[in-house]
Parts: C-alpha cells; sequence; structure tokens
C-alpha cells in the first residue's frame, strides 16, 4: 500500500513547479475531493482498509416504550461539511473536524472511554471505527487531480 509520503515525494518536484496560484487551487481541489471520498465512505460503514465499521451494540430497554427501534447509519451528521471541514492553502490540505465534532469522531477512530450521558457521567467503550484515513482509491484520486493540473 502506497504511504502519503511516498506520493508526496514522487510529486512534490512536479508541484513545485506550479504557480502559487495554481497551488492552492490544486489543494483546493484535492481537500474537496477528499473530503466527498471520506464522506462516501463514512456513508457506507467502512474503515480505510475496506472492512465495515463494527455494528452497534444492542440497546437495553428498561422502562422505554417497546416496539420496533429504527437504527439508521451511524456517523449521519458527522459526515456533513458542516462537521468534516476542509483546510487548505498552496503548500497543505487538511481534511477534519472541529469542537465537539472532533471530540466525537477521535473517540470512535481510536476506540477510546466516551461519556455517553452528561448528566449521569456513563462511561463506554467504544469500539475503534476508522472514520479519516487514506485508502488506495484516495491516493489514486490525489495523483490524478495532480497530473491533471500539471496537464492544465
Amino acid at each position: 500500500m502506497a504511504t502519503v509520503e511516498q506520493a508526496q515525494a514522487k510529486l512534490t518536484a512536479l508541484i513545485n513547479n506550479l504557480s502559487p496560484q495554481a497551488r492552492r487551487q490544486l489543494a483546493r481541489n484535492i481537500g474537496q475531493a477528499l473530503r466527498k471520498s471520506q464522506q462516501a465512505r463514512i456513508a457506507r460503514q467502512q474503515n480505510p482498509d475496506g472492512t465495515a465499521f463494527e455494528p452497534r451494540k444492542p440497546q437495553k430497554q428498561f422502562g422505554k416504550k417497546k416496539g420496533r427501534i429504527k437504527r439508521k447509519a451511524m456517523f449521519a451528521k458527522l459526515r456533513t461539511a458542516k462537521h468534516l471541514k476542509v483546510r487548505s492553502n498552496g503548500n497543505e490540505v487538511s481534511v477534519g473536524f472541529n469542537g465537539s465534532s472532533a471530540t466525537i469522531a477521535n473517540v470512535h477512530q481510536y476506540g477510546l472511554k466516551g461519556t455517553v450521558n452528561k448528566n449521569k457521567g456513563i462511561k463506554v467503550q467504544y469500539a475503534q471505527r476508522e472514520l479519516l484515513g487514506f485508502s488506495e482509491s484516495d491516493m489514486e484520486l490525489i495523483e490524478n487531480l495532480i497530473i491533471e493540473q500539471l496537464s492544465l
């Protein structure tokens, strides 16, 4: 599997020949494409390596109404553009979360303990679900965007 460093080493010299405006445009395009790719992968409930997210644990129903509880896909709001931010300039691009969204994402990304209910202070060990990460298709996407920009 190619790493970010390997791709960066291959293309750094070519990117340095671009004008500052072209580099900013390239960074913005890469960031937007990566965000779209990450959002789609999170919607499919997959880790960057293609494995499925570990499913939610079943909830205990003490004194709550009986019946079917609809279990929707995890991270529906977290994957929106409001929470999944792109920052770029001529030299770098980052795709990530801010504020409380970052805290939630961090707990799931690394499988940490998190507070379920702030009032009761209940802590639970979450399963590791990698929300952000590079897949092979992301690396190919970045390389294609750079080649496309260089061909202009």
